[in-house]
């Protein structure tokens, strides 16, 4: 299946450093946005961590002998230990660096689906045929609330611990992910997005952008630029694939 592949990654209004990053591998299909979270610089050094642990991992290592799902991740599985390690590592041998940890969500396309690989509140989309589905479970406090029936969805959006996450990259000596595998159909578009998209950006905006837009860098550009019309209060990333 061919690509087009666009991303960007912006600071935002409000931020004064971007503690997002992405990375992108077109050889290997495999696709990464994470979104740092520490005081100091220490966001912006989880996430870097993060995607560069991670795209070596990759790159050294033979993705293309795994066939099954589970073989699939497995590998990713292994990749995400040694970047949670690597984090974790870090933010206990500085202390300037304590408590610092990022979300990660990562796509890899093989054999006409996609494999879905997150931790925290960075999320999946899929885009098909006019309309917008989040493949992702956000790890928030609010969305255990929510699984619990105890606030609804509308109340999410509101509440005063909406940012507050649950599961992060290097917050803990081990990492649990979550996986999904999705089939895809020529036209879909992947989107995996920081919490500065969707927190600005309503899933139908996001979905009108998506029907009118052919180049997946002028979709990226047109997401961001919208969050920022919103009020760009956070950092903002993106990555489009269009299959």
């Amino acid at each position: 299946m061919a690509r087009q592949i666009g991303f960007k990654c912006n600071r935002g209004v409000v931020r004064k450093n971007n503690e997002d990053a992405c990375f992108v591998i077109p050889s290997k299909d495999v696709y990464i946005v994470a979104d740092g979270v520490g005081g100091n610089n220490s966001g912006e050094i989880a996430s870097n961590t993060a995607v560069e642990q991670l795209a070596q991992f990759v790159k050294d290592n033979d993705l293309e002998e795994c066939e099954t799902p589970d073989e699939i991740f497995a590998f990713f599985t292994e990749a995400i230990d040694i970047a949670n390690e690597s984090i974790y590592l870090q933010g206990q041998k500085n202390s300037m660096n304590r408590g610092m940890a990022t979300t990660i969500v990562m796509a890899y396309i093989y054999n006409g689906s996609t494999y879905i690989t997150n931790i925290g509140d960075s999320r999946a989309y899929l885009y098909r045929d006019g309309g917008l589905k989040r493949i992702t479970k956000d790890h928030t406090y609010v969305n255990e609330l929510i699984d619990k029936g105890m606030i609804t969805a509308g109340e999410a959006e509101n509440h005063r611990q909406k940012n507050v996450i649950t599961k992060a990259l290097g917050a803990e000596k081990g990492a649990e992910p979550d996986f999904y595998k999705v089939d895809l159909k020529s036209d879909d578009i992947i989107v995996l997005c920081s919490d500065g998209l969707y927190g600005e950006v309503g899933e139908e905006k996001m979905a009108s952008l998506m029907k009118y837009s052919n180049s997946m860098n002028d979709l990226s550009s047109r997401l961001v630029d919208e969050a920022i019309r919103a009020g760009g209060r956070d950092n903002i990333t993106v990555v489009c694939v269009r299959i």
